[in-house]
């Protein structure tokens, strides 16, 4: 089963850089985006207060501010800087490449911000996937002449900004039900990309087929597929298991632009994904020995190592001890899930 969750979430996830590049010939990316979430949103709001009202007993008004906060971090940051370099030139294939970096940048703070360590075997298969990643970029940027340097600086804002929000994910002592978090996630970034459409001028729609082929493709396909498994996986496996397939969107991607858009595929391309491959397989297979990775006290990136969030006081919030041994037990969260 995870294995297929992690080929479904690579597919879905690279499927929006291509449905990114679907629409930027009709519309702006901050319309694309405003009227990719608006129906969304509205249909995940009705759902809430219907079928799923009993997923946010229990959640306080600072659980649902915090998820506000992730989703504008992992979705409005996130998703305005890929779109936005796309529309300024930058391929597909290089900016998902870019994006790629993000194993790397959580690797070096998880453990300052998680207490979590890396093994050996693990930085080897993050250096190999950086490796893979620059092999591809420099195919692609040197394949597409005339696009401003500044451009290609623009996807790393967006990769620092969902870094930041991973690790905003992994502090939270809360369990929130996947549809919440999509719910709040969604609603944020309806807010925020309808504020600048409107801003700017540009929420009106155009009258293009495919326009809304590419907001279909981008709701169905990048959000309820790659988002929504980009937290599932999160939470099941780590921040390592999801950091390394995030080396794989690169060169799925860039085959997938070659087949559809005709952009370069050559030997360079190939390289870098058969290096993303062998991260994958090296990091996971030192997960595996380090004894689960982030369901053990050893080597992933996964939950926090500190105290287990039993011991409340007497506003009802963590206090960071363990629970006495004295008295009934509840049951300990289980290592590796937020509690």
């Amino acid at each position: 089963m995870n294995v297929l969750l992690s080929a479904a979430f690579v597919l879905c996830w690279s499927s929006g850089f291509i449905g990114a590049k679907l629409g930027a010939g009709s519309a702006s990316a901050v319309t694309i985006l405003m009227w990719r979430f608006l129906p969304l949103t509205v249909v995940l709001i009705a759902v809430a207060v219907t079928l799923a009202r009993a997923s946010w007993r229990g959640l306080t008004v600072r659980d649902v501010g915090r998820q506000a906060v992730i989703g504008a971090l992992s979705q409005s940051g996130y998703l305005l800087t890929v779109y936005y370099a796309i529309q300024l030139g930058v391929s597909t294939g290089t900016t998902a490449l870019i994006d790629g970096v993000q194993p790397l940048v959580a690797g070096a703070l998880a453990g300052p911000l998680l207490h979590q360590f890396v093994s050996r075997g693990q930085w080897l298969g993050l250096a190999l996937g950086a490796a893979g990643v620059a092999v591809v970029t420099l195919a692609d940027a040197s394949a597409g002449p005339g696009v401003a340097r500044w451009a290609y600086a623009v996807p790393f804002v967006g990769m620092l900004s969902l870094v930041a929000a991973t690790f905003l994910e992994g502090r939270s002592r809360t369990r929130v039900a996947p549809s919440v978090s999509l719910t709040v996630h969604c609603a944020t970034s309806t807010v925020v990309f309808t504020a600048l459409a409107v801003g700017t001028g540009t929420a009106r729609p155009p009258a293009e087929a495919s326009f809304w082929v590419a907001i279909g493709w981008l709701v169905v396909l990048s959000t309820f597929g790659g988002y929504g498994l980009y937290w599932l996986i999160l939470r099941r496996s780590g921040v390592t298991a999801v950091n390394t397939l995030m080396f794989l969107m690169a060169p799925v991607t860039a085959v997938w632009g070659a087949l559809m858009f005709g952009e370069p595929f050559g030997p360079r391309t190939a390289l870098g994904l058969a290096l993303g491959l062998a991260a994958v397989v090296i990091v996971r297979r030192g997960d595996r020995l380090s004894g689960g990775g982030d369901r053990s006290s050893g080597g992933g990136l996964g939950r926090p190592r500190g105290p287990v969030s039993g011991g409340r006081g007497r506003s009802g919030r963590a206090t960071g001890r363990r629970p006495l041994p004295a008295g009934p037990r509840r049951g300990r969260p289980r290592a590796g899930r937020p509690s």
